[in-house]
């Protein structure tokens, strides 16, 4: 049966507060989560946008790299792209794989841990987990580099202008995907064009014999000298870094269910015009910067003839732009608009994956349960603002600097790649051997022929694929061990150790829980206690609530603290003829809890183990400070009745006046109270129930 869904479906009276619905929209119901999902068109620059926007800084590290060693190293720069450009494609198509094995959205957690076991699993979570944090923080701080080398006067506030972003960003996803995909697609495709059109040009004009010439090109380089070992180490950082440009390929398996059906050919066509785009502006730029001559340094100040202490150093984008349109002129500053867009952009990529991952994680017991919970855009919002915060605290304490930030990426992706390509190759073999357990008449259809041949090829790719992938994590770690990398290998340990005790803990809640043999419920009575300080409007609430109920007994209970209140609520209670009896309880040391919570462990002595439901009234407030001008004692007494046996606890609210800020409605008025001038139906009286002795009840 089909279920219309409408405005009038919300609690009444609870309103969206109008500056949550300003910032993220109003909320979408569940029936709209496939109008959320996504087409090729729009996924490209949703998921692809930290792969096709690291090639603004691989050629750029790679350069940077090999430049500490002179000019003269330059020479080995195409044949070190070359290198980073077969990787790309290797893991391209073991992705491709991957994706058709596992489309669940678990990616390289998923695999690892169905194939290696829970460890390695975890493990590949946790790298990707950072991984994704450091895509953010490494993406906003190229994106303010290439803003400032547009316009260094920006400079002093670099660090500023990147935690902005990020808040920007964070906020543009928590409106939705689809939102999202729209902000974003723009300055995406607008990046892809203009640096396409950028080396179409710069390659077109050297074909010309009028090769762009870079800014830098006259400046001179300070080059370390090296021993034959220190230039071996030296290539490999510089590869490494150029490895920077497959951050982002895996981002794509992990989000295979944000894709509209089929979601297997979709994700996987995605991920291809990804790679091959990549692929191209890689190369091209590589190629180009190469042309240009464009000399970009590790530290600025090695530069022979650059003013290091007054200028900060243009980016190789930005030097290619100028080099090819000119520095004044309108393309140079579409392509420093576009690649700072892009590369902002880029932490998107992130702010999808690691909420996805969050929700698989949650959904498996090795993260808190509310990372797998949809926000009111119908995306996991908690893992957002979660990694919004913590990549916020990377850029404050790096300062927004990407030559550091650099060096602490790639690790966790590489990981990632290794584990899930090693998963892969268990996975494919498997996959042979039971092919073979089947009957000779079953192994002779077409359709297992199919299976087997794609098995084999499966296990071709991810065997490359984890052997180079393995390669390049070892190259990285060496290279990048001493440079701040070291943090890396102690954060991913850690928050496995972490993610491994929190599914221990909800393991042994859910053995604690579950049900068995041995668990029978009885009771032998049903008693409501109203605890009583004065005779208000809200107790009376509490009362009638009680009464409503029907228990088979019900009490007041008054704590008294001094004589002059107790006599006082007796005599009020007598002259009013309340319609249940109340016990006071004296209490010498003025505490409120012990001498309820003796009270009720008595009375299930004597009158065995009656089930007690304590009702507390409680105030409901407007505004922030009149939380701090109430006492609060009715959450106190609840959160240490919750600890006593055979106690269950029942918040009986009383709206204020100023709650109408929060709720738009006042309390429920009594009977016989009247609301903008309408009468209000009377409730009928109830009246006592008496003890067999026709007297109070008493512990």
């Amino acid at each position: 049966m089909s279920r219309a869904v409408t405005d009038e479906s919300r609690e009444p009276g609870v309103e969206t507060p109008m500056a949550k619905r300003i910032l993220l929209g109003e909320p979408l119901t569940s029936e709209k989560l496939d109008e959320q999902l996504l087409p090729k068109k729009m996924a490209l620059p949703i998921f692809a946008s930290d792969a096709l926007s690291s090639v603004a800084y691989a050629p750029q590290e790679l350069l940077m790299i090999l430049l500490i060693g002179g000019t003269a190293l330059l020479t080995l720069s195409p044949w070190v792209a070359v290198a980073v450009v077969v990787l790309l494609i290797v893991v391209v198509l073991s992705y491709r794989q991957l994706i058709k094995a596992y489309p669940s959205g678990g990616g390289d957690y998923e695999v690892a841990s169905k194939n290696l076991g829970e460890v390695p699993g975890v493990v590949v979570a946790a790298a990707l987990l950072v991984d994704y944090v450091l895509t953010v923080a490494v993406s906003v701080a190229s994106g303010v580099d290439n803003i400032i080398s547009a316009i260094p006067e920006l400079n002093p506030a670099r660090v500023e202008i990147a935690v902005g972003f990020v808040i920007l960003i964070v906020i543009v996803n928590l409106r939705g995907v689809r939102e999202a995909s729209s902000v974003f697609a723009i300055p995406t495709y607008l990046f892809i064009g203009s640096v396409a059109l950028m080396i179409v040009v710069g390659l077109g004009r050297t074909l010309l014999g009028d090769a762009p010439v870079a800014s830098s090109a006259e400046f001179g380089v300070e080059a370390e000298s090296l021993t034959q070992v220190a230039l071996i180490l030296l290539v490999l950082r510089a590869f490494s870094s150029g490895c920077s440009a497959l951050t982002g390929v895996e981002a794509v398996s992990n989000g295979v269910p944000a894709f509209r059906k089929p979601k297997i050919r979709n994700a996987q066509t995605t991920l291809t015009l990804m790679g091959t785009i990549a692929i191209l502006l890689f190369s091209g730029l590589t190629a180009l910067a190469l042309i240009a001559n464009v000399h970009y340094a590790e530290n600025p100040c090695n530069l022979i003839g650059f003013d290091c202490a007054n200028n900060p150093q243009p980016s190789l984008m930005a030097q290619v732009a100028a080099a090819t349109f000119g520095s004044g002129s309108i393309m140079f500053f579409v392509i420093q608009a576009a690649t700072a867009c892009v590369l902002l952009l880029a932490a998107n990529t992130a702010f999808n994956g690691f909420p996805l991952l969050g929700s698989v994680l949650a959904r498996d017991g090795y993260a808190p349960k509310a990372l797998n919970t949809r926000g009111d855009r119908l995306v996991y919002s908690n893992g957002m603002v979660i990694l919004g915060i913590v990549a916020i605290g990377v850029l404050i304490v790096y300062q927004a600097n990407l030559t550091t930030l650099i060096q602490l990426y790639i690790i966790g992706v590489f990981v990632s790649f290794s584990l899930g390509q090693i998963g892969m190759v268990r996975h494919w073999r498997r996959a042979l051997r039971d092919m073979q357990k089947l009957p000779e008449e079953a192994r002779r259809q077409q359709s297992a022929q199919y299976e087997r041949r794609s098995a084999i090829s499966g296990l071709w790719i991810n065997s490359v694929g984890a052997s180079l992938t393995v390669v390049v994590l070892l190259i990285v770690t060496v290279t990048k061990f001493v440079h701040g990398a070291w943090l890396i290998f102690i954060a991913i340990p850690i928050l496995a150790v972490l993610m491994i005790g929190v599914n221990r803990y909800y393991r042994d809640v859910e053995h604690e829980i579950r049900m068995d043999d041995s668990v029978h419920f009885g009771s032998s009575g049903d008693v409501a206690i109203i605890l009583v300080n004065r005779l208000q409007k809200p107790v009376m609430k509490a009362i009638d609530y009680a009464l409503a109920a029907n228990h088979e007994k019900t009490l007041a209970v008054h704590v008294a603290i001094t004589e002059e209140e107790s006599t006082a609520l007796q005599k009020d209670w007598a002259a009013r003829d309340m319609p249940i009896p109340l016990v006071i309880i004296e209490s010498p040391y003025r505490a409120y809890t012990s001498p309820v919570t003796a009270f009720i462990k008595k009375y299930r002595e004597k009158h065995g183990a009656s089930v007690v439901t304590v009702y507390l009234p409680q105030y409901i407030v407007g505004h922030w400070w009149e939380s701090i001008l109430h006492n609060r004692r009715s959450r106190r007494l609840a959160h240490q009745l919750m600890l006593v046996h055979g106690v269950s606890i029942t918040l009986v609210p009383w709206l204020l006046d100023s709650s109408e800020l929060i709720y738009g409605r006042r309390s429920r008025p009594l009977p016989g109270q009247q609301r903008g001038g309408q009468p209000v139906a009377e409730v009928p009286a109830h009246r006592p129930r008496k003890s067999a002795a026709g007297e109070p009840p008493t512990p």
